[in-house]
């Protein structure tokens, strides 16, 4: 079975070399790569010097490096990881193990902090808050969707469809696996707080609102019968708001005396028709291509399994 890690890159020269020898001496068998996404230190000097394979990714976002990282190699499993050095590359032989064993396609390592300062209030909340989202939409299996540290199979990477730019990558990830109904699993690994001379590539605010955004837009890719039929909802309620007092009026005069309200109203009932058949057509589109990707998902093949030599069988 041939293994893969996957290292994306940012100014990480304090960790790179540390992160690599961990997983050679965790995963001796596997190929580790390091993809560098427009490092200005030595990262690419201190990945080579440790062994990996390096290349470069020059459109900037994490999204993009793992994508090109998903295209370029060819493996079994693929064992993706910051390259920070705040995961426990031990943690990576029970998830590989755990995914062969089990025929798994997705193994996340759910985080469990060191100390509280390396999984700081801000990330904790806003992951919290949008894995429970992720959670009510698509349902439940993952209880920590934006972990970096992800073990999954070949037919899984050579399905999906990679969209996002930047650190979005995650949650696409658990919502294709989710969505699809892949078999998954998350084993906990220990989170360490960044070394020093190590700096986050995260910003709390406008990451977390990109990442609230890539949500919102995979409801309405992914599920556009419930995502529409929601926007119709609250239409007819803020339609029936604005004509109320119209319909009592007219109920007791027999007048419509506020004629531009009336045709508010009207109007806003229409546009929640027209929200609601919007979501049928497109829930018809988003089987389709869900039909597509299962296709290419089979198509990619299980693992492979271990055989027993017959001699040894007989003997046995």
């Amino acid at each position: 079975m041939k293994v893969a890690v996957l290292i994306p890159c940012h100014n990480e020269e304090a960790t790179i070399g540390a992160v690599v020898e961990e997983f050679k001496a965790a995963l001796p068998a596997a190929t580790i790569y390091v993809y560098d996404n427009n490092s200005s230190d030595r990262t690419i000097e201190r990945a080579r010097q440790a062994g990996a394979i390096v290349s470069r990714e020059r459109r900037q976002g994490k999204g993009n490096v793992v994508r090109r990282m998903f295209a370029d190699t060819n493996s079994d499993v693929y064992v993706l990881v910051d390259g920070d050095a705040t995961y426990d590359a031990t943690a990576a032989t029970v998830m590989v193990d755990l995914l062969q064993s089990e025929h798994l396609d997705l193994v996340n390592g759910c985080r469990v902090a060191d100390v509280g300062s390396a999984y700081r209030p801000g990330h904790r909340l806003g992951n919290v808050v949008l894995t429970s989202l992720v959670r009510l939409t698509f349902g439940s299996g993952l209880s920590d969707i934006l972990s970096g540290y992800k073990v999954l199979s070949r037919r899984l990477v050579k399905s999906m469809p990679l969209l996002s730019h930047g650190f979005e990558i995650e949650t696409e990830l658990a919502v294709h696996a989710l969505s699809l109904g892949m078999p998954l699993a998350e084993v906990a690994t220990r989170y360490r707080e960044r070394p020093v001379g190590s700096e986050s590539k995260l910003k709390t605010y406008r990451d977390g609102l990109k990442i609230l955004r890539a949500i919102v837009l995979l409801i309405k890719e992914e599920r556009p019968l419930s995502f529409f039929s929601t926007v119709a909802l609250l239409l007819i309620l803020l339609a029936l708001a604005l004509a109320a007092p119209v319909i009592a009026t007219f109920i007791e005069t027999g007048l419509v005396p506020r004629l531009p309200t009336a045709v508010l109203a009207a109007s806003i009932m229409l546009l929640a028709s027209l929200s609601f058949a919007c979501g049928l057509i497109l829930d018809t589109v988003t089987r389709g291509r869900k039909e597509m990707k299962r296709i290419a998902y089979l198509a990619a093949g299980p693992l492979p399994t271990t055989v027993k030599d017959p001699v040894e069988t007989k003997q046995a």
